[in-house]
């Protein structure tokens, strides 16, 4: 058959089939994520049904993925309210580095991962999905709730660690000297500084560049734009996904609303494509030596997520359920563990089975998180209590 022929056949039967696994997703009330990870397993080597070599197209498809799930959430905020919630919830955000940081370094430096390893690990099962908690709050009617303010407040200081995190484990993963890795969180401070301040006080004038009444003319120069600041930012070692994630704080008013309208079905394409090009880095053998340490990570990730929103809702003096209800919203993770994991697969300094790990944690974490979010009132009420259980 010929060439292209096949890469087209294969391509339609990912697209389609991560079709018939979004749908699946929908009717059983959960994130697509896990499954779009099972469909990469499925696919990949090792796989029940394995491709062949579209890869050329794919691994750029992923990254064009990253860009837009970082772009898409850096235009949620703008920089007046990243500032106020850094300074609400700077607390808050400690703690919940501290906490959920914790397990996946020590099991990386227990399995002999080392310290690049244990910085990758970290990372993965600190931060939150804001995808699958956006989602689940929505869906169980709870934007309005006192709590919702604190969880929201406790996402965004992660999306401002995140900045400075990838650009400090790029340099660790491209093996830069000591004073490297200070050059690079010292580019990544002055990149972030500067744009927060060009957000605060010319944002109007960075819309203004990229707004367009004509729709097609639009989504072109917001998604150049998007490419070029990541290209540049890639550059510059600060990391593409930071890049696009400040042009999108950059970007406000109405102009990040019909902007996040327009991208949005093409954010969900490409990273779907992301999670299936990260199954297919992983090879399902290497996943059941890990799911011991997967199941552990789980266990104790998902208790000190728990730990970090009643604390954080208990600091804004919400009553009992409000603080269950904030703790098991922020239990799951999803997208970013795996840019993460992504980041680092194929360099020395990271072994392989942390991709397997990584994998099979998310698997668990991504479906965890919003039935714990389902769960939490009934067996909150269920338990016996000195106190009154409103929110």
């Amino acid at each position: 058959m010929d060439h292209v022929a096949l890469e087209l056949l294969e391509l339609g039967a990912v697209f389609f089939g991560l079709g018939l696994l979004g749908r699946l997703a929908q009717r059983i009330g959960l994130s697509p994520i896990p499954l779009y990870l099972v469909g990469g397993l499925a696919f990949g080597s090792g796989g029940i049904f394995p491709l062949g070599d579209i890869g050329d197209f794919t691994a750029l498809a992923g990254e064009v993925g990253v860009v837009l799930l970082l772009l898409l959430l850096g235009l949620e905020y703008s920089a007046a309210e990243l500032v106020t919630g850094l300074k609400r919830s700077w607390g808050a955000g400690v703690v919940d580095a501290v906490l959920n940081a914790a397990p996946g370094v020590a099991v990386a430096l227990i399995l002999g991962w080392g310290a690049v390893g244990a910085m990758v690990l970290g990372g993965v099962t600190y931060i939150s999905s804001s995808g699958i908690v956006a989602k689940v709050l929505s869906d169980l009617g709870r934007l309005g709730n006192r709590e919702t303010p604190v969880i929201l407040s406790v996402l965004v200081f992660e999306d401002l660690v995140m900045a400075l995190y990838l650009p400090i484990l790029t340099a660790l993963l491209l093996g830069v000297t000591l004073w490297g890795g200070i050059g690079a969180v010292a580019i990544s401070l002055a990149v972030i500084s500067v744009v927060l301040v060009v957000a605060l006080r010319y944002g109007r004038y960075v819309s203004a560049i990229v707004d367009s009444d004509d729709q097609e003319v639009f989504l072109l120069k917001v998604l150049g734009a998007a490419l070029l600041v990541a290209g540049f930012a890639q550059a510059m070692q600060v990391s593409a996904a930071v890049g696009a994630f400040l042009l999108g704080i950059a970007i406000s008013g109405s102009t990040a609303v019909n902007a996040t309208r327009l991208l949005e079905p093409l954010r969900d394409l490409f990273a779907a494509v992301f999670f299936v090009v990260f199954g297919l880095s992983t090879d399902p053998a290497a996943i059941p030596p890990v799911l011991g340490w997967a199941l552990v990570l789980a266990v104790s990730t998902a208790a000190t997520k728990y730990a970090t929103g009643w604390w954080a809702a208990r600091q804004a003096r919400i009553g009992p359920m409000g603080r269950a209800r904030a703790g098991a919203a922020l239990v799951a993770r999803g997208e970013f563990s795996i840019v993460i994991a992504g980041l680092a697969v194929g360099y020395a300094a990271v072994p392989a089975e942390l991709s397997a790990l990584a994998t099979a944690y998310v698997l668990i974490m991504a479906v965890l998180g919003p039935i714990t979010a389902r769960c939490v009132e009934p067996v909150v009420r269920a338990l016996p209590s000195r106190t009154p259980a409103g929110a």
